[in-house]
């Protein structure tokens, strides 16, 4: 017996922010100092990621297909008791209240479970394109099933407290609590993917939208309320789901399972003794169990690109004997020590690829180890991994396939009978899975396939070692092995085979050993082997470059970018705009017979900076700007301050203009020092970045301001101002007398193929510039995301992108520091390193594209501009610029 108050969150149908709302409750009762056990109803994996980070507790996953009926309260009792006790649980709904599998009268649905519990159920209700009709909505819910216990109501996306109020009082009136309305907030949104939100793992912000959304919570919602009918839920008379009494036979005394025979593989002996594990209930002493020493060691693979993964899949493990330990496959090199078996699950290798793919120690040691038999199951993404290429990046290659993303998403229960014996039990082995992908690979399954799904082969079962059996099964199931807990006994049994057929004299490991080759070309020492070797890297035909540049000054980040590189040479923030962003693009479109018109545009930016229309003009990007100062001045001695940005200068030259150069020095921290000021001396224009491209400084904004005098054109190029929180040592707005400051909106919102950027600054100077812009520079589509992203709302959403990447900026920036990488500045979307001499072609060869630091004028080779990236992929760039350091130090 168990005592679990408790709560489902559950709504009307997918898309009225039951996840918001149930993550919120959950954090805002931990904030209380409450002990939250959280769950998920259905097959998903990213919900319960963030029920995690807000409760600090694993969420288990209640779905009677996967599991079976009488499996879900024993779940829910052991979130509640493992690995401490809870003070409440709250349960995450899935899709409508009702919807369950398909043809099966809401089996599996939400309503099923919370009758299955006795758990009071709170609907969340999105209020944005109704007002009383709600109330219709919640009466039919709360009445429909007598055995539903629809306890209150939260009203979602209200558009102003009088419309909140007045669907409030329509749902009291048909008798159901309402215990909170809450307005519509941009910041409350998890951001979604092609497979629903995207994983809290992969979100840098993640822990900052949920305390965001802990405090709306806690400021409209009855908490209270909402606690009080989580403890008119009854006891749930059950002992808690127990990993070890799972995979124990039914037996009150110690059984021996059956001698397992091994295939005779390469000098492996021909039987192993074992004993099973046994029932808790038994005595200590009468359960065998291995030792530490003795226990195999399974390699479950994580990191961001690979989240998807149910609690129960590790607890199994264990409980059958296995030491599991987790691995990056971004980040680290090697499988784990003693790796005797590989479990790859789901995620998002897609969304990572690159990053995965540049990683070749790992990949070839992978490869050397599936092809030498060792026992791996590859679940959706793990499938991916192992194929010969996924969009056509090469993978693994442990797979005769190759895998795309698709149009179509793939979803949907199954019922699965295996194929062929193998790792996971032999010939006819029963589980019940899900499958949730929009890729495809081609072939779709292998011969033979993995799994009978009613008619549909699906996956692949090889046994690229001639063991006889498969030793590799990879398909698009994912299964929940609580439900099916005679898998991991079967996969710990051929995992503690691996390892003592593995220390035999004679007997070597792929995994152990960090073998690598192609198991395709016949270059794979067979298992039996001891000589050890590393991974080799193979430069990248073309690289380095044979010809000279002809312009440095000319020379740009996507210049260093190709389509087999992972992009940190570029500073675009996003691979494409925001989806609001996007869809006033394609509204634009149905407009652009008609010339464009920059009023609108002009107006917006004006009102965006607190300046007169006569102080802004917008740009065809920042480029356009620089163009317009070398036409319309005419300096006599024009300084641009280096480091920087190369086009300002170019610009200058090509319009016959002398340009002397003030070079601010690494030692000084690349500040404008008293120094430079000095040299900058009489010089009637300064150019001079902030935050600076490529240094990352931020000069303090009464620096520049003392700089500007009668008789001087001070222009300072801002492109990157938005992307510091606050926008702070802006000049603008203020006094900009003899001040130009040129803005870019290309990096911040991923329009670089547009163009948009725009000139601000003193009203003489930018009539002289627009008197030498000709006629509809800007195009329409410029100027309608100038007016877009200078709304409230989108100056919101950069102002959070700057935190974020500030936070992303500070792991890259660590992650050089524990390198011993001397850096630049720390306040740019980009971070100026200094790897050393002959690093930007090794990155290169090895699949990282960052920018070279050459043609900077004051830098020389030792330096590269880093574009900051997700912590993901700048682990992945840590991981290869270390092998890279360490190669030249015992070089």
């Amino acid at each position: 017996m168990v005592t679990l108050p408790r709560v489902l969150v559950a709504a009307p149908a997918s898309g009225h922010g039951k996840t918001t709302i149930a993550v919120g409750i959950m954090a805002a009762l931990a904030r209380r100092g409450l002990t939250v056990a959280p769950a998920k109803v259905g097959p998903d994996y990213i919900d319960p990621g963030y029920h995690a980070l807000a409760t600090g507790r694993p969420s288990r996953t209640l779905d009677p297909f996967l599991v079976g009926e009488g499996s879900i309260a024993p779940l829910i009792a052991r979130g509640a008791t493992h690995p401490t006790p809870a003070d409440v649980a709250v349960l995450e709904g899935v899709m409508g209240l009702l919807d369950g599998r398909l043809g099966a009268d809401g089996f599996a649905s939400s309503a099923h479970v919370a009758t299955l519990t006795r758990t009071p159920v709170v609907l969340v209700v999105d209020i944005s394109s109704t007002s009383r009709t709600v109330a219709a909505t919640v009466h039919g819910l709360a009445t429909i099933d007598p055995a539903l216990d629809v306890v209150g109501v939260v009203l979602n996306k209200a558009g102003t407290p009088r419309h909140g109020d007045e669907a409030r009082r329509a749902v009291e009136g048909v008798g159901v609590p309402v215990w909170g309305v809450l307005p519509r907030d941009a910041a409350m949104h998890v951001p979604s993917r092609h497979l629903g939100l995207v994983p809290a793992a992969e979100r840098g912000e993640a822990a900052a939208t949920l305390d965001h959304i802990a405090t709306v919570a806690e400021e409209h919602l009855d908490l209270d309320a909402l606690l009080g009918a989580a403890r008119t839920a009854p006891d749930l008379d059950v002992r808690p789901w127990d990993p070890a009494a799972a995979l124990a036979p039914a037996a009150t005394a110690p059984q021996l399972a059956p001698t397992p025979t091994l295939p005779e593989v390469r000098g492996c002996p021909t039987t192993l003794p074992e004993v099973r594990g046994l029932p808790t209930t038994l005595p200590e002493e009468v359960v065998k169990r291995p030792s530490r020493r003795e226990s195999p060691v399974v390699a479950v693979a994580g990191g961001r690109a690979f989240t998807f993964r149910y609690p129960e899949t590790v607890e199994l493990l264990e409980a059958a004997g296995a030491l599991v330990a987790e691995f990056d496959p971004a980040r680290d090199d090697t499988l784990p020590e003693g790796t005797s078996a590989l479990y790859l699950g789901g995620g998002f290798p897609e969304v990572h690829a690159r990053v995965l793919a540049t990683n070749r120690p790992l990949v070839e040691q992978i490869r050397a180890a599936v092809a030498d038999g060792m026992p791996t199951i590859a679940e959706c993404a793990g499938m991916l991994y192992l194929a010969q290429t996924l969009d056509d990046h090469p993978m693994i290659g442990a797979l005769p396939a190759r895998a795309a993303m698709g149009r179509r998403l793939t979803l949907g229960y199954r019922e699965a009978v295996s194929l062929a014996d193998s790792i996971l039990g032999p010939a006819g082995t029963r589980v019940a899975g899900h499958e949730f992908h929009r890729t495809t690979t081609d072939p779709p399954s292998g011969t033979p396939a993995a799994w009978d799904l009613g008619g549909r082969s699906e996956g692949f079962a090889l046994d690229p070692a001639g063991t006889g059996r498969a030793t590799l099964v990879a398909s698009y199931l994912h299964t929940h092995w609580a439900g099916s807990p005679s898998v991991a006994t079967s996969f710990v049994d051929a995992a503690q085979e691996w390892r003592l057929c593995a220390r035999q004299p004679g007997a070597g490991s792929a995994a152990n050993q960090g073998l690598s080759g192609d198991p395709t070309s016949g270059d794979v020492e067979p298992r039996g082997s001891t000589h050890q070797r590393s991974p080799q890297r193979h430069p990248r035909p073309g690289w380095p470059p044979t010809h000279t540049l002809t312009d440095p000054l000319r020379h740009h980040g996507d210049a260093e970018v190709s389509d087999d590189l992972v992009d940190l040479a570029v500073n675009v923030r996003l691979a494409q705009p925001p989806s609001w962003l996007a869809s006033a693009l394609v509204d634009e479109l149905s407009r652009v017979a008609a010339y464009p018109d920059a009023a609108a545009a002009r107006d917006a930016l004006a009102a965006r900076h607190g300046l007169a229309r006569e102080q802004v003009l917008p740009t065809s990007g920042g480029a356009e700007a620089f163009t317009l100062v070398a036409r319309a001045l005419t300096p006599r001695d024009a300084v641009v301050v280096h480091p920087q940005f190369t086009e300002p200068e170019a610009a200058l030259r090509a319009a016959g203009h002398e340009v002397r150069r003030v070079v601010l020095r690494a030692e000084d921290g690349f500040a404008l020092t008293e120094a430079a000021v000095d040299e900058i001396g009489d010089a009637d224009l300064i150019v001079i970045g902030n935050p600076t491209n490529p240094t990352g400084v931020l000069h303090p904004a009464p620096t520049l301001r003392a700089l500007a005098r009668p008789g001087r054109v001070l222009l300072v190029d801002e492109a990157f101002i938005d992307a510091v929180p606050g926008e702070r040592e802006s000049l603008l707005p203020g006094d900009l007398t003899g001040i130009l400051v040129v803005r870019s909106l290309t990096k911040t919102w991923a329009v670089a193929g547009i163009r948009a950027g725009y000139l601000a600054g003193d009203r003489d100077l930018v009539a002289t510039l627009a008197a030498h812009q000709p006629h509809w520079s800007v195009g329409s589509l410029a100027l309608r995301v100038m007016t877009e992203t200078a709304t409230p709302q989108a100056l919101a959403e950069a102002e959070r992108a700057a935190e974020e990447t500030g936070r992303w900026r500070a792991h890259l920036l660590a992650g050089l520091h524990d390198l011993a990488v001397p850096t630049g500045g720390e306040d740019a979307p980009f971070v100026l390193a200094q790897v050393g001499d002959g690093a930007h072609e090794s990155l290169r060869s090895a699949g990282w594209a960052v920018r070279r630091g050459d043609t900077f004028p004051g830098l020389d080779r030792t330096w590269v501009r880093i574009a900051v990236r997700d912590p993901h992929t700048i682990d992945g760039l840590l991981r290869e610029l270390g092998h890279t350091l360490q190669h030249r130090r015992t070089a």
